[in-house]
């Protein structure tokens, strides 16, 4: 079923998402209305990826509830870390280690960029939203918080542990080396959205001048931030060293950062009054990341950098890891422009990645995407250079992602005819 040539599921997604720009204080249930439409649609008509029926559904729901878990656990467990942070007071000292002006804001984004190699992109957007907070008084501007969305997503996309997509790709037998090439597009990238968005929010709201006189660390909160980000970075290294296949059947960094809270509680009690709100607002963001779960992309254009580039554009609208799987079964791609393409190109749209959904739960002025588009049209720009910079400096070497397991086959089958 379709209408003017588009699957209809598309057309429920675009109307959810429209009913989420245009009523406000009406989100949650237009996000909830809009994915048991979908769900109902697929299950009486269409059916789902992984079939018909209630068949479908579970087998769909059995897929995706890692990725859904990760978020809840993570969105639950950063508003409490979130709380624990700014109590710790380092916030406020931080403009004292930061320069005065824009460049203070360039800074933090260069951070955010740095942290989110080694720790989940989300982790990091949260982390660098928590910290704009209090440097900027609680009046950040949209364009910086797209951002810092940005930054995270593309500090983890040159990384095989900084984003889930790249995460695939490694899991799939991508060499490390081949993602990394995806930081020189970042790095450009970074260098164009970051200074624009750092004047914007200089001239909004500047960065304190000096830190408040007499301000005391309070070091056991400080302590117990330091634990749940070690947990949550100690667990994804951890498993994708190890045994990175977990990651598909286990919300691991989820499950980090939640039993790091509890086992941290008795030295400093989390503010458990947060959790009810930052509940309502997490099932409003998977209620979204459901609804582009289930969206019918199950064939992608012949791999090439055209292709590539234009699924960085798609990914700010449907979700980046039907879109990275997609790719992986369809092979040889350049898995760095890829993971540039699909890991930074969600940034553009606040829902186009899990680190946006994430921030926005911190900043519910961000679900415009009017506004967002208005505010961070640089981060689009940037996706745009950093992307045909890569493309002039290293070329485009599209090959299949089994390459080294084919070539083993080859190799021990040409050492019995020598």
């Amino acid at each position: 079923m379709s209408l003017l040539g588009i699957p209809f599921d598309f057309v429920l997604f675009a109307l959810t998402l429209l009913g989420v720009a245009t009523l406000h204080h009406h989100a949650l249930k237009v996000a909830l209305g809009g994915a048991l439409a979908i769900t109902l649609y697929q299950l009486l008509v269409t059916g789902f990826k992984a079939g018909a029926g209630m068949g479908g559904l579970a087998a769909h729901a059995g897929h995706e509830w890692v990725t859904l878990a990760n978020l809840l656990g993570l969105l639950l467990g950063f508003a409490l870390l979130a709380d624990h942070f700014e109590k710790s007071r380092l916030p406020e000292i931080l403009p004292h280690l930061l320069p005065d002006d824009w460049k203070g804001g360039f800074v933090l984004l260069i951070g955010v960029f740095v942290m989110s190699g080694f720790l989940d992109n989300i982790a990091a957007a949260m982390i660098g939203g928590t910290m704009a907070s209090v440097l900027f008084a609680r009046r950040v501007h949209i364009g910086y918080l797209a951002a810092i969305v940005a930054a995270s997503n593309a500090g983890g996309a040159g990384s095989v542990v900084g984003d889930t997509t790249t995460t695939m790709m490694w899991i799939a037998g991508a060499s490390p080396l081949w993602v990394i090439e995806a930081y020189v597009g970042g790095f450009v990238a970074l260098m164009f959205f970051g200074v624009i968005a750092a004047k914007q929010q200089h001239d909004y709201q500047p960065i304190q001048k000096d830190d408040a006189p007499g301000v005391k660390v309070e070091y056991g909160r400080l302590g117990v931030v330091v634990a749940i980000l070690l947990a949550a970075v100690a667990a994804n290294l951890w498993f994708n060293l190890n045994n990175p296949a977990v990651l598909d059947h286990l919300p691991v960094i989820g499950m980090a950062v939640v039993l790091a809270i509890l086992l941290t509680a008795p030295v400093r009690t989390p503010t458990w009054s947060l959790l009810p709100g930052a509940f309502k607002g997490s099932i409003f963001l998977l209620s979204l990341v459901w609804c582009a779960s289930l969206m019918p992309v199950d064939k992608l254009p012949v791999a090439s950098w055209q292709t590539a580039f234009g699924l960085g554009f798609v990914s700010s609208v449907f979700d980046n890891i039907p879109l990275t799987a997609l790719a992986i079964r369809q092979d040889g791609y350049d898995w760095g422009f890829l993971a540039y393409a699909v890991g930074f190109g969600g940034s553009m749209i606040w829902f186009g990645s899990s680190a946006g959904v994430a921030l926005s739960n911190m900043y519910p002025e961000a679900r415009s995407v009017g506004n967002w588009l208005r505010g961070g049209w640089h981060v689009a720009v940037g996706y745009v250079l950093g992307f045909f910079v890569m493309l002039a400096l290293l070329g485009w070497h599209g090959h299949p992602i089994n390459e080294r397991a084919a070539a083993q086959p080859a190799a021990a089958t040409q050492g019995v005819t020598k």
